[in-house]
C-alpha cells in the first residue's frame, strides 16, 4: 500500500465511519473499483488501525462530556442508589451497549476476516444497511431525549452495534437506526452511537496489536499505516461535527438511497 492510498482510504474512513454508509464496505469496494491489489488479510489490518484515528477524532470531539460521564462513573460505584446521576446513568448505558459487540466479534472474528474478501457480501450488507435506515426512519418516531433512555435501549443498540461488525453494515446507521427505533431523536440516537464507538474500537484497536506487529515488512508499510490514520481523524472530526447538525434538521432517507445506490452499481458491475 502506497502511502497515496492510505491517505485516500483515510478519508474514506474518515467520512464513512460516522455517516451511517458503511466505512467498511467502503474500505473493500473503493480498492476494487480503483483496482488496487491488496491483500484481504492487511486490508482487515488497516481497516482496524485506521479506526485509531476516528477514534482520535471522537474521542477530541466529545472531550467534555467523556471527562463527566467517567468522573460520573466512578462517584457512581459509591452512591446510593448509583445511577441517579444523568451521566453516570449514560455511562453505565454506554458499557451495557458495548458488550453484545464485544462478545459477538471474538466468537466469529474469522468469519468476519473472510467476509473483507468479497465485494458480493459487502454490497449484499450495505443493502441491508439501506433497508435499515428506511425502516427505522419511517417507524421511529422520535420523541425521546437521551436522558430517557433505560436498558432495553442500551441493550437494544449494542446488539445493533454487534450485527455492525461484518462489512456493509454500517455501524453507525445500525446504532443510529435502532435507536429511532426505540423512538429516541435523531440526534440523540447519533451521540450514543459516536459515544459508544469509543469502547469498542478501542477494544478492536487493542485485538489487532499482536497481528499489527507480527506483520511482515512492518517498517514498510508503517508510513503508509500512519498517513491513513491521521487522514482519517481529521476528516472525521469534520465528519461527527457536520452529521449532528444535519440529524438535528433531517432525515436518513438521502443516506438510505445513497447505500442502495452504491450496493447496487458494485452487484451489477460485478455480475455484469
Amino acid at each position: 500500500m502506497t502511502i497515496l492510498q492510505a491517505i485516500v482510504l483515510g478519508i474514506v474512513q474518515g467520512l464513512t465511519e460516522f455517516l451511517p454508509i458503511s466505512s467498511s464496505a467502503h474500505l473493500v469496494l473503493v480498492p476494487t473499483i480503483l483496482g488496487w491489489n491488496i491483500p484481504a488479510d492487511f486490508n482487515f489490518i488497516f481497516d482496524v488501525i485506521v479506526q485509531m484515528g476516528t477514534l482520535i477524532a471522537v474521542i477530541i470531539f466529545f472531550w467534555k462530556d467523556i471527562i463527566e460521564i467517567m468522573s460520573a462513573v466512578f462517584r457512581s460505584i459509591q452512591a446510593k442508589p448509583p445511577f441517579k446521576d444523568p451521566q453516570a446513568r449514560l455511562g453505565w448505558l454506554v458499557v451495557l451497549a458495548t458488550i453484545p459487540a464485544g462478545i459477538i466479534g471474538l466468537l466469529i472474528k474469522p468469519l468476519v476476516e473472510s467476509a473483507f474478501d468479497s465485494p458480493t457480501i459487502t454490497a449484499s450488507m450495505l443493502i441491508l444497511t439501506a433497508v435499515i435506515l428506511f425502516i427505522s426512519e419511517r417507524i421511529g418516531n422520535k420523541s425521546r431525549e437521551l436522558k430517557k433512555m433505560n436498558w432495553v435501549d442500551a441493550l437494544w443498540i449494542g446488539l445493533a452495534q454487534a450485527a455492525a461488525i461484518f462489512p456493509g453494515i454500517s455501524r453507525s446507521g445500525a446504532t443510529i437506526g435502532a435507536g429511532l427505533l426505540r423512538n429516541l431523536k435523531r440526534d440523540s440516537a447519533a451521540r450514543f452511537s459516536f459515544l459508544m464507538s469509543i469502547p469498542i474500537m478501542i477494544v478492536s484497536g487493542l485485538l489487532e496489536v499482536r497481528d499489527f506487529f507480527g506483520m511482515p515488512y512492518l517498517s514498510e508499510y508503517l508510513p503508509a499505516l500512519l498517513a491513513g490514520v491521521l487522514t482519517a481523524a481529521i476528516v472525521g472530526y469534520l465528519a461527527v461535527r457536520w452529521l449532528l447538525g444535519y440529524l438535528s434538521k433531517h432525515t436518513l432517507y438521502a443516506f438510505s438511497i445513497y447505500c442502495l445506490a452504491v450496493a447496487a452499481i458494485i452487484l451489477i458491475v460485478l455480475h455484469a
